[in-house]
């Protein structure tokens, strides 16, 4: 039979009905219902009555209707309730937000480093006059191979200012690196060394180029020889606070310039280094030969650039069609076929073929990192935010239940997302003002910050943090303002619907997929670096010191001191030479083989050094015999590349033929193969190298010494070369250093991804952790009854730990492909590779399930051993 119900007030249940939310009448008037029933029968309808209407007008409370009352007649009341209960939320979970904001914060660091570091690097050089129609003349060398030289030969600038119009401003600037400058004050003699070198410049490229002069007059600058202008903090660093205009400055102890100007500081953004110009004139006194504007083409000297201003529509190809015809003029008959290119001025940094320090792909890379890296912290607050969602559910049961929509619900998560965001950010903002010293200390980068007067970096992070909070706030603030009310407040929500478990298991996969592609770049860079220094290089690099050569120095006193500084105790060799077997420092060189009129196809390296060269370096003759001693070219060892590609059979039948190499001005029949040796880094093939005794090319001593004593040893060296050298600096540097120099943008890369790989550990741990902690509080009965059944200890473990196991491994399969193609994409910049072995994959994910277990492990070991009776008592 069919159960009545009694019809309690009618005008308190319509207005009751109309107030709140529809499906209120599937649970609180139900429930009403059943308990008016109930009084009727026990108490009597009046008294049912008056109690239903007492129960109504409590949960029509007079604060309910004020508070909407407000809303309407305040707009912005809302969204002050919004951060009101926001904050609220936020206090009353702390570890949630907590791990929340790190994770944030950190993210934010990283992004505002990568924005500032990609952002000053898109900037080199884009404040100059003509930016869109300066160019840099470029070279590229055809033999059997092509290489590419910034560099040009000297007359080509005079040439093409004389012989077309094309240009409207041509500029040439020579620049001797690592100068050594002298001051003569009064008996005293001051010495600095500039690392950024002296530059020979024509006036015209500071019309091209915007160096604003602060003192001297722009057109007479740079016109006489032996003048020179000096930025503002190169002459406070000479002359302090004295006035520099009239002062006089020394280059090599030889040549006095004047300064006649004084140049603003030079901006960090762009890659002209040098702070002393000197006129071009004066290049004739300092080195004829690169000075001479008609027989100079027969070689490229390093440092020689041309820029070039080109008139509004004229076309580069046309340009470069023109310049074709100087290679026919002037080098009809080399095999050394020079193209001259006009090289775009925002292309200069960017292009490493022609000495670019940064590559835009590496940029590009920096930035996906810093994007994966505000993503994986997003992914974090999406994770815990949904893991919330039991927590809130009858929060929102309730609020629905009392009127709220679903975009007012929207909002206020939204609202608790952007508190969360901004803080983290407020935070960033204080960590990079701390932390950004001892970043470009450990990068070796020159960024600043300054949040208060630059515009655009509270525009990025403006941007970050309403990007972070949309895409971190849509998805837990859909999914908790779509509950039912009636399932929320009755707790029947499934646990797929009760934040997104799939969706979660999804975001972590993606979160360590971004994990261990970092970890995989690590991983390979660490092992390619290693293979590059630990690899048997064909020669001896350790405890190698190479030691300058007095700029003044005479056949006689070079020799003198090498025998000077082999009777120190403690130095075992000693060689004169240009460079070491390996060396950034080349002298590229065109030969004729077996008296042949034409010139061999192929660039050989020539190496000058006298006949101790191979027992220092412990070079390895597989043919024939060392050189003699000799103040002359005479004979000439070569190596098995320079024999193959002469085209001999084997390293014996090189013996006894005939090579002429600079221009025929140095003659001698080979009389020993070395064994291959590397003399670049592993970024290029071994060249053909040739090596004689050619001493007016001696830049170097190389001495090999017992490292127990090195600093008495380098003391004493020291002390007899400024016998000999007293106006000058005594230089020297260890091999094993200059060979890790080139392998410094690497370096860089390497500490980039190792800094940014622990932070998308660090994030992921803290999401793991949080994720972690959530799961214990819901399932502590649920251990307790395990641990009563008889469950152990481990397999309580194994009950949380294969879930993420599951996950880490799937992320695997999805990273391992990705990391394999971008290592391999990567690894192609290097003629010898470390092979992409299993190896380097099992790590990452070895790794990965480490720190994914150490994150877990501490929780999950300590519920597992709690005792069941707590466990099952806990609410």
């Amino acid at each position: 039979m069919e159960k009545k119900t009694t019809t309690p007030p009618v005008l308190f249940l319509r207005f009751f009905r109309w107030y709140c939310h529809p499906d209120l009448l599937d649970y609180i008037e139900g429930d009403l219902l059943e308990v008016y029933d109930r009084r009727v029968k026990k108490l009597g309808k009046r008294k049912a009555d008056l109690k239903f209407i007492i129960d109504v007008l409590l949960l029509l409370r007079p604060g309910i209707i004020r508070s909407r009352r407000r809303q309407r007649t305040n707009p912005y009341g809302m969204y002050k309730s919004y951060f009101k209960i926001g904050w609220r939320n936020l206090l009353g979970n702390k570890a949630y937000t907590l791990i929340n904001m790190a994770g944030l914060a950190l993210s934010v660091v990283c992004a505002i480093f990568i924005f500032s570091f990609v952002r000053q690097h898109l900037a080199v050089d884009n404040f100059h006059r003509y930016p869109e129609r300066t160019y840099r003349v470029v070279t590229e060398l055809h033999r059997d191979v092509v290489a590419y030289q910034s560099n040009v030969p000297s007359p080509l600038g005079a040439h093409f200012r004389n012989d077309y119009t094309y240009a409207e401003k041509i500029a040439r600037v020579y620049t001797e690196s690592d100068a050594l400058i002298t001051l003569r004050k009064e008996k005293e003699l001051v010495k600095f060394k500039e690392t950024g070198g002296i530059a020979f410049t024509e006036a015209s490229f500071f019309e091209i180029f915007h160096f604003p002069l602060l003192k001297g007059k722009p057109a007479a600058a740079l016109t006489e020889p032996n003048t020179a202008i000096l930025t503002e903090r190169m002459a406070r660093k000479f002359f302090g606070d004295k006035d520099p205009i009239g002062e006089v400055f020394w280059f090599q102890n030889r040549f006095p310039f004047t300064i006649t100007g004084i140049l603003q500081n030079l901006p960090a953004n762009t890659d002209i280094r040098s702070e002393i110009f000197v006129s071009y004139p004066s290049l004739q006194t300092f080195d004829p030969w690169l000075a001479d504007d008609t027989d100079g083409w027969g070689g490229i000297r390093d440092g020689m650039k041309c820029y070039v201003v080109l008139k509004p529509g004229v076309p580069t190809a046309q340009v470069e069609g023109v310049l074709s015809a100087y290679v026919k003029k002037f080098r009809p008959t080399s095999k050394n076929v020079h193209h001259y290119k006009l090289q775009p001025l925002h292309d200069i940094h960017f292009n490493a073929q022609y000495g670019g320090p940064v590559a835009k792909s590496k940029l590009w890379v920096i930035l996906i990192i810093g994007a994966f890296l505000i993503i994986t912290a997003c992914v974090n607050f999406i994770n815990l935010a949904t893991a919330q969602v039991l927590r809130r559910s009858k929060d929102v049961g309730v609020r629905k239940t009392l009127g709220s929509s679903k975009g007012q619900l929207f909002g206020q998560f939204i609202v608790e997302t952007g508190l969360i965001t901004f803080a983290a950010i407020a935070m960033a903002a204080m960590l990079a003002y701390i932390l950004f010293p001892y970043i470009n200390a450990f990068f070796q980068t020159r960024i600043q910050i300054d949040l208060f007067s630059d515009p655009t970096l509270l525009l990025f992070m403006l941007s970050v943090g309403v990007g972070i909070t949309l895409l971190a706030g849509y998805y837990p603030a859909a999914v908790l303002a779509g509950f039912q009310p009636v399932a929320a407040l009755k707790g029947k929500l499934l646990q797929q619907r009760r934040g997104g478990f799939n969706t979660r298991r999804t975001l972590i996969v993606a979160q360590f997929v971004i994990a261990q592609v970092l970890i995989i770049g690590m991983l390979v860079i660490m092992n390619q670096m290693r293979f590059a220094r630990q690899s048997d290089l064909g020669f001896d690099k350790e405890a190698i010191v190479m030691v300058t050569v007095g700029r003044d120095s005479t056949r006689t006193i070079a020799t003198t001191l090498k025998n000077e500084i082999a009777r120190i105790p403690g130095v075992e060799k000693i060689t004169l030479c240009y460079a070491a077997p390996s060396s950034n420092i080349d002298w590229g060189n065109s030969i004729r083989f077996e008296g042949s009129t034409e010139e061999v196809n192929f660039r050989t390296s020539i190496k000058s050094a006298d006949a101790d060269y191979l027992s220092t370096f412990g070079l390895t003759l597989v043919a024939g015999r060392n050189l003699v001693p000799s103040d002359s070219v005479r004979e000439m060892l070569v190596n098995e590349v320079m024999v193959r590609k002469l085209g001999l059979p084997s390293a014996e039948e090189a013996l006894g033929r005939h090579i002429a190499a600079n221009g025929g001005r140095m003659k001698g029949a080979i009389v020993g193969v070395l064994k291959d040796f590397h003399d670049k880094s592993f970024h290029e093939e071994i060249s053909a190298v040739l090596i004689t005794t050619y001493t007016e090319d001696y830049s170097s001593y190389a001495v090999k010494i017992d490292l127990a004593n090195a600093r008495t040893i380098l003391a004493t060296i020291e002390d007899k070369w400024l016998q000999l050298h007293p106006d000058q600096l005594f230089e020297y540097e260890f091999l094993d250093d200059s060979i890790d120099g080139f392998y410094k943008a690497e370096e860089t890369s390497l500490r980039l991804i190792q800094t940014f790989s622990f932070i998308a550990i660090f994030i992921g741990c803290l999401g793991l952790y949080g994720l972690v902690s959530f799961m214990i509080a819901q399932k502590t009965k649920e251990i307790g009854i395990r641990k009563v059944l008889g469950g152990t200890v481990s397999h309580i473990t194994w009950l949380f730990g294969k879930e993420f196991i599951q996950l880490i491994v799937i992320a695997f399969l999805i990273a391992a492909p990705i990391g394999w193609w971008s290592m391999r994409q990567w690894l192609q910049d290097y003629k010898f590779q470390v092979p992409l072995d299993a190896a380097t994959f099992f790590w990452a994910l070895g790794g990965s399930c480490f720190v994914a277990a150490c994150t877990i492990g501490y929780q999950v070991l300590k519920t597992a051993g709690t005792n069941p009776v707590k466990s099952l008592r806990t609410e």
